[in-house]
């Protein structure tokens, strides 16, 4: 049950920190909505979504009012897309997706994931349906995320779906100049992809949940910035134990809410992501709090390091606040999302190359990253390959969610709005990885896989 004195506790953090719960995501299984008949199957997702979730909004609303925690999404991840709709009788999913945006649209939440493909060790007739799909799909709905699991510490990366998914992401890009190629902010490519991940873009609903669940995602980079504030100059146990401290806080109320939430909706309670998730803000930023432990601008060196003892010092604190921790869990990086990471993009502090040196540590991987829009497709699927290998190596989550900004250049800006923020286009390496790319196959799977 809800503990309103824990709540109050945090009152200060909530007016004056931009503490929040950044996200309840409402897993739905759609495996009974399987028909040969797309229009058939098409009906099945929308009637058992709109049925599952009709309250989401609603039930966040309220507890929002009542025990005044902002709730800044309510969301919906749903099973990959690619097995649901295998058995439809069609040579594209984007009607399925059209149906996603339809329902979320009804339901009323911002955000409907799982227009997805697992493909890290080969792909399906319905993969490739779902992955040719995205470009399309992505210029036709509002409110539909895609994403596709490449590689996996178990199976290695599928570099012929890595080939694929740099060209994919280069044609949606062009479907969307008219936005700057925003519809590459909805699609993630992951390894190491998690079955319960409520943030976007890349929640899925994975095969492994139950029927429906409730999982959520918490935020609060400016309470950790703030508390570090009373510790300066104290050595780094004395940082990582204050971080741990404020971390439990954090992933407490996101506890108490998602219990909340998940009785009223009638719905099994699931896990608390304790992800560190920026806002592009001033005062909601991890690369402040990165600063704050003594880096003059994120990016310089020291930074990876400092990186690693945050990751590290908020899963600690936040396992011991929830019954059940997962999704990513740690912090988040994303570029265009995060004011500080803009600044020290913007001054030439913060490169890709130290961006993926950086994803060695932390929750995700390279993150809301615009480039040149004449980057051509293998040096996307080279970066792409790059961070699939350092979540393989590292049995760990990574992903890329790169914009290859039409017209644009190195120096020009995105802008995206609201939470995905704005972008300076980064520089990347000139030189071509074409060769690398085309020899296609699969990289196996690296020896700490046979654990068995």
């Amino acid at each position: 049950m809800l503990n309103q004195k824990d709540i109050l506790t945090t009152q200060d953090m909530i007016d004056k920190r931009h503490l929040d719960i950044r996200t309840i995501t409402m897993g739905i299984s759609l495996m009974d909505c399987c028909d040969p008949d797309l229009k058939a199957c098409c009906d099945k997702i929308y009637r058992k979504i709109t049925r599952c979730a009709r309250d989401l909004v609603k039930v966040g609303e309220n507890i929002e009012k009542e025990f005044g925690i902002p709730i800044v999404n309510k969301r919906i991840s749903v099973t990959p897309v690619a097995i649901v709709a295998g058995a439809c009788e069609t040579d594209s999913y984007v009607e399925v997706a059209r149906t996603l945006d339809a329902a979320a649209k009804t339901c009323g939440v911002n955000f409907i994931g799982g227009f997805s493909a697992l493909v890290q060790k080969g792909c399906t007739t319905g993969d490739w349906k779902l992955i040719r799909s995205i470009p399309e799909a992505m210029a036709a709905t509002e409110r539909v995320c895609a994403s596709v699991n490449v590689g996996s510490t178990k199976a290695g990366i599928n570099m012929d779906a890595v080939a694929e998914m740099g060209r994919i992401i280069k044609k949606t890009a062009e479907l969307t100049k008219d936005n700057d190629g925003l519809g590459c902010a909805k699609v993630v490519v992951f390894a190491n992809a998690v079955e319960d991940n409520p943030f976007m873009a890349g929640a899925f609903h994975g095969v492994g949940e139950p029927e429906c669940v409730l999982n959520v995602g918490v935020s609060g980079p400016g309470v950790v910035y703030h508390a570090l504030q009373s510790v300066k100059g104290q050595p780094f146990d004395v940082v990582a134990e204050t971080i741990k401290k404020t971390a439990f806080q954090i992933t407490r109320m996101g506890q108490l809410v998602g219990q909340e939430a998940s009785r009223r909706l009638g719905v099994p309670f699931g896990i608390v992501d304790l992800s560190l998730a920026p806002t592009p803000a001033v005062g909601d930023s991890v690369a402040r709090i990165l600063e704050e432990m003594g880096l003059e601008v994120v990016g310089t060196h020291g930074t990876t390091a400092a990186l690693a003892l945050l990751n590290d010092a908020v899963k600690k604190g936040g396992v011991m606040a929830s019954n059940h921790v997962g999704g990513l869990s740690g912090a988040f990086i994303p570029v265009s999302e995060d004011e500080g990471m803009i600044a020290a993009a913007e001054c030439g502090t913060l490169a890709l190359d130290k961006l993926e040196a950086m994803t060695c540590v932390c929750s995700v991987g390279l993150d809301m990253i615009a480039v040149p829009g004449d980057t051509s497709a293998a040096t996307i699927s080279a970066i792409i390959a790059d961070e699939a290998a350092i979540g393989m190596v590292n049995s760990k989550t990574t992903a890329v969610r790169i914009i290859p900004a039409p017209n644009k250049v190195v120096g020009d800006r995105v802008e995206m709005g609201g939470l995905l923020g704005s972008a300076p286009v980064m520089p990347v390496h000139d030189k071509s990885s074409g060769g690398f790319i085309a020899r296609g196959g699969r990289i196996p799977a690296p020896l700490q896989s046979l654990k068995n």
